[in-house]
């Protein structure tokens, strides 16, 4: 995957200085215990640090200074192993600009009721203790996760580990650089959007590069270089010439392959890590990137088609935040609605991530009927089955919108060959009719991403660190 920098997180133990010093070293051992079993359990993504025992405003109000400006800390996790006033967390927490989960815990998960004396009850209070925290942060109108539970549960654990992947996700968006090659699609709505309002918003630069620029990097990709990757994808995919003949097959995949080495560089060189193009401005270029785009996207570079960069840097972003596994650019394209049978078709023209891939994907060269350019290889499959989510984001001009359903992902009943492109049938699970109708009533686009690998929750926690409103159609 496309890489993404080392991230970790900071632990930050809550107590005071009035139970002594002996009750303050008991409170950083355990928090040190618990540290080291979390990143020992190789549940979590990324490593947890032990920062503090915090005990008062300034060292509290100190550390989260250097959460804000240390860019290899993705978040901060808190505990209140003991009572914290949490006037003391005021000025800290306010000013704390990286995701917070509150993890309501306690060191042990039991009471030892043979043994349990004043001195147990004092260095043990999270129960007390987490209640006058999460008061300040309710008061505060703080945007934090809560997870409440034996820290050293695995379900708890794991619960840890997908908020981790979301508060990274949150991080990397502030350097998500979307290129769109040409404008958007003439004359369409929910594609467009406020560029500065998105940036103000996600952190997301969008650019717009006209296709001249792009046609030199493509141009400029040497033959030796094609010829190699041409042999190597013979490993990963099936050729198929159909109705091509050999010299028209292998001329128009490796067209596709100079695509993808000119896009990749021109990316790379410029820090973008997310694309577009329009089949409506194609100057200089014999094909609409296909292959070239789904090559790309499967190495985690998000895209969207037809200039619709809100989606290019939603595909980005979740990529990051499922690990680019089972992420991919979607489209709804066409419906069963037989009874019983209820089902969107999923699919684009070209450009669909084989990361949903069920078969081994085929490269095939067909004509395209649009843009008025010559034929096009794609990788052709069929997608996979499984629970999975499917979102979007539309902008509303006083706000963005993430809208989204459940859906439950499952394949063709029967072939399409007459239908060369990927595809990716799936079914809301309130229904087609019920999850439509919604879908269409809050406004939500017909480009997607659908992700079998991230979670609802992970949805509501991404639209909750961005104090964003999220259409969760149930």
């Amino acid at each position: 995957m496309k890489k993404v920098q080392d991230y970790e997180f900071w632990f930050v133990t809550g107590s005071q200085f009035l139970y002594g010093e002996e009750t303050l070293r008991s409170v950083e051992k355990d928090a040190k215990e618990i540290v080291d079993k979390l990143n020992e359990s190789k549940k979590l993504p990324y490593p947890v640090k032990f920062k503090l025992v915090a005990t008062t405003a300034e060292n509290i109000t100190e550390v989260m200074k250097e959460v804000n400006y240390n860019d290899k800390v993705a978040g901060v996790i808190t505990w209140m192993h003991t009572f914290s006033p949490a006037k003391n967390w005021i000025r800290g927490t306010e000013l704390l600009q990286k995701p917070l989960l509150h993890l309501a815990t306690q060191f042990l998960n039991h009471i030892p009721y043979d043994t349990i004396d004043f001195d147990y009850m004092n260095l043990n209070q999270s129960a007390h203790g987490d209640r006058e925290y999460a008061f300040i942060n309710a008061r505060l109108r703080k945007n934090n996760k809560i997870i409440s539970g034996y820290w050293g549960d695995e379900g708890i654990q794991k619960q840890i580990a997908k908020w981790m992947d979301v508060a990274v996700a949150y991080n990397e968006s502030y350097g998500i650089k979307v290129v769109t090659f040409a404008d958007k699609m003439r004359n369409v709505a929910v594609t467009d959007g406020d560029k500065i309002e998105a940036q103000i918003k996600f952190g997301w630069t969008v650019d717009y590069w006209g296709v001249a620029d792009l046609v030199e990097e493509v141009n400029a990709v040497s033959d030796e270089d094609i010829d190699k990757k041409y042999e190597e994808m013979k490993n990963d995919y099936n050729f198929v010439e159909g109705q091509n003949s050999s010299e028209k097959f292998e001329h128009n995949t490796k067209y596709q392959i100079r695509e993808y080495f000119g896009l990749k560089k021109f990316m790379d060189d410029r820090g973008y890590t997310a694309f577009t193009t329009n089949f409506e401005d194609l100057a200089g270029l014999e094909q609409l990137p296909g292959l070239a785009a789904q090559m790309l996207m499967a190495e985690g570079y998000g895209f969207a088609g037809e200039g619709d960069w809100k989606t290019a840097a939603l595909d980005r972003l979740l990529k990051i935040m499922a690990h680019n596994k089972q992420t991919v650019f979607m489209e709804d394209y066409t419906l069963d609605l037989r009874e019983g049978h209820e089902a969107i078709l999923g699919s684009h023209m070209l450009e669909v991530d084989p990361g949903i891939s069920s078969d081994k994907p085929r490269v095939e060269v067909h004509p395209l009927d649009i843009g008025g350019k010559a034929d096009p290889a794609r990788l052709v499959f069929t997608g996979r089955e499984g629970d999975a989510m499917d979102v979007t984001i539309s902008d509303f001009g006083n706000e963005y919108r993430m809208i989204g359903y459940a859906v439950e992902g499952h394949k063709a009943p029967k072939p399409t060959p007459h239908l060369p492109v990927a595809k990716q049938m799936w079914t809301p699970k309130m229904g087609l009719k019920n999850g439509a109708t919604q879908w269409i009533h809050d406004g939500g686009g017909h480009h997607t991403v659908l992700t079998f690998n991230a979670t609802e929750t992970q949805f509501q926690d991404l639209a909750t660190m961005f104090g964003l409103t999220f259409n969760d159609i149930k």
